[in-house]
């Protein structure tokens, strides 16, 4: 189906077990790539950073930024196959990426992303900090306090440390982009943990537009709604997830896909007058809401 479609079915029902989630299990697969997808070389000699990048948007974002030039540091969690398939997505664009395991909630593991980046692929210009987790309950009285700081650790610590760790080697020219969501700007009674860490990146990134704009380094970030991820069935339900996305006006879940355009554009030097700015990709959702 083309994924401009008006769609109204949903994805059939599925469940995972355990976030992130496993792309390669997800019923239909992602839209990852365009094939008709022309390249400008708008980011020949950079090399970026993604968390989150071995599925979903990230995955996206890294075959996107290898089409237009760059090498690609993914960072995950443990999904390992689908890392390597991202990684082997990479190299086929005649791109050299390297795969960086572990949880971004510790600062450790942040530390040591920016410095292998640096000492394997030479040089760190774009950073993307897309990891995340989610968890639905809608009565905050079910929140742990365990669940409330395991999702502050992934969603807006991870951004911290990664931020942090690669300054000293952002120069002039270099990006920073932060994942963050519709949530913050609409509330979800059901995500109230996540959407919280979600409105601290908003927040997060617009104050470090402001503190990094003397060195010429951007900060800007992307909002996406309802993305067909496979953090999806791994959060939600069989009967959520068999509506999710279909109460969109467009009627259907985003595409990985459908971000590329926006996270090349805020990486490279057509975005040059843009900082502490965000794109809201949501088939219209914030508008109806």
């Amino acid at each position: 189906m083309d994924r401009s479609q008006k769609q109204t079915q949903g994805q059939p029902k599925q469940e995972q077990e355990k976030q992130p989630g496993v792309e390669g299990q997800l019923d239909p697969q992602p839209l990852q790539a365009d094939e008709d997808y022309q390249s400008g070389n708008k980011l020949v000699g950079k090399v970026a950073l993604i968390t989150g990048g071995d599925s979903g948007i990230g995955r996206s974002v890294a075959i996107g930024y290898a089409k237009e030039g760059a090498d690609v540091a993914i960072s995950y969690l443990e999904e390992h196959e689908d890392a390597e398939y991202t990684k082997k997505q990479i190299e086929e664009q005649g791109r050299r990426a390297i795969l960086i395991p572990g949880d971004v909630g510790e600062e450790s593991v942040c530390k040591d992303a920016v410095e292998r980046t640096v000492n394997e692929l030479g040089q760190l210009d774009i950073l993307v900090n897309n990891a995340a987790e989610q968890h639905p309950t809608d009565d905050l009285m079910n929140i742990t306090a365990e669940q409330w700081e395991s999702t502050f650790k992934t969603n807006i610590h991870s951004i911290f440390y990664m931020t942090k760790a690669a300054i000293p080697h952002l120069k002039k020219g270099s990006s920073i982009i932060n994942t963050a969501s519709i949530n913050p700007y609409t509330g979800n009674a059901q995500l109230v943990d996540y959407t919280a860490t979600k409105g601290a990146v908003v927040a997060f990134t617009r104050s470090m537009a402001k503190q990094l704009v003397d060195k010429g380094i951007r900060v800007n970030g992307v909002a996406p709604g309802p993305i067909w991820t496979p953090l999806i069935p791994s959060t939600f339900g069989e009967d959520k997830v068999e509506q999710f996305g279909t109460n969109t006006p467009m009627g259907r879940p985003g595409q990985p896909v459908e971000h590329v355009g926006s996270y090349v554009l805020l990486a490279s030097d057509d975005s040059t007058y843009m900082t502490g700015q965000f794109i809201h990709i949501n088939g219209g959702l914030y508008t109806s809401s």
